[in-house]
């Protein structure tokens, strides 16, 4: 197995929330994920791995919707702030975190909390959001209430005010910041929202129309010179349904197992990922487990493996 150049230091950190989703079993993804070695084979590759656990989050057993527009804000809310300390401590540590869940509501936390630590240390952050669904609904749009299909418009500055201000400062984001990768299922009036948003959108059209090596160098170069992080936040529905079941809102016509590699690797070639989501990995619904495998392999290529 080749090394990476330059070995890092990452916080591996749990967060076991299936509140912002509509179907149960992404809150053991980050077991499934550990059960796969992803560990093993990040320190395999030169990196030291520290497992900092799981945030603690509340199970949607023992609480109740009180807004079906946005079910489980509150606990959403409160399970955020703490992702973000733990997020930001990391970062002030001189760490990578690595998250794993989870719904992609977590990366709210994230994303704010990395942003915030941009902002702190000077840097300018872009983020790269690798997904089936643009996750910019509003409680108004919202065909179901479900948080995890809000994250990136309230990163944007659109959704709820106990949403909003997770992060130190609103919007978390400027469109500019963000680039909507592999995009192909997308509510009717989310769509207008995308549209005058001015996101950097490829939809898998896009990728179908000049393959996936085109596609990236389209959006590393529009980063190149304007950011100094990059900020990872990968849904595994972004993957074809045919290498990746094990998610609950699966939607065909993904990337490819070589395509899903490649996209890593050139993210990874830009030596700027310092933090990353890995969200809506669903074991319950996988065959053998093989969802978090290859999420595991894809991290390795994210993080620096080489096939020489």
């Amino acid at each position: 197995m080749s090394r990476p150049i330059n070995p890092v230091n990452i916080d591996l950190i749990g967060f076991p929330m299936d509140l912002g989703a509509g179907r149960r079993g992404v809150d053991v993804g980050a077991a499934a994920m550990r059960i796969a070695g992803v560990t093993r084979v990040l320190t395999d590759l030169g990196h030291a791995v520290r497992d900092r656990g799981n945030v603690e989050v509340p199970q949607p057993e023992t609480l109740t919707v009180t807004n079906p527009r946005a079910r489980y804000l509150p606990e959403i809310r409160e399970a955020s702030d703490r992702l973000y300390g733990v997020v930001r401590e990391s970062l002030a540590g001189g760490q990578v975190p690595l998250m794993i869940g989870g719904d992609h509501s977590m990366a709210m936390a994230t994303i704010g909390a990395v942003s915030d630590h941009a902002r702190a240390c000077g840097e300018r952050l872009g983020v790269v959001w690798l997904d089936a669904h643009g996750d910019m609904n509003t409680p108004e749009t919202s065909p179901t209430g479900n948080i995890h299909g809000m994250p990136l418009a309230v990163l944007l500055g659109h959704g709820p005010p106990e949403l909003l201000s997770i992060a130190q400062h609103t919007p978390t984001l400027t469109p500019d910041q963000v680039a909507l990768i592999g995009v192909r299922d997308i509510d009717g009036l989310e769509a207008q929202r995308i549209r005058r948003s001015g996101v950097w959108v490829e939809t898998m059209r896009h990728v179908d129309e000049v393959g996936m090596p085109s596609m990236m160098q389209r959006v590393l170069k529009r980063f190149r010179g304007r950011v100094d992080r990059l900020h990872v936040s990968f849904d595994v529905d972004y993957l074809d349904p045919s290498i990746a079941p094990g998610v609950g809102t699966p939607v065909r016509g993904g990337p490819t197992y070589r395509e899903a590699h490649l996209c890593m690797e050139m993210l990874s070639e830009t030596g700027l990922v310092g933090s990353v989501d890995l969200t809506e990995l669903n074991p319950i619904l996988d065959v053998r487990n093989q969802s978090a495998e290859l999420c595991v392999e894809l991290l390795a290529s994210l993080f620096g493996k080489r096939l020489l």
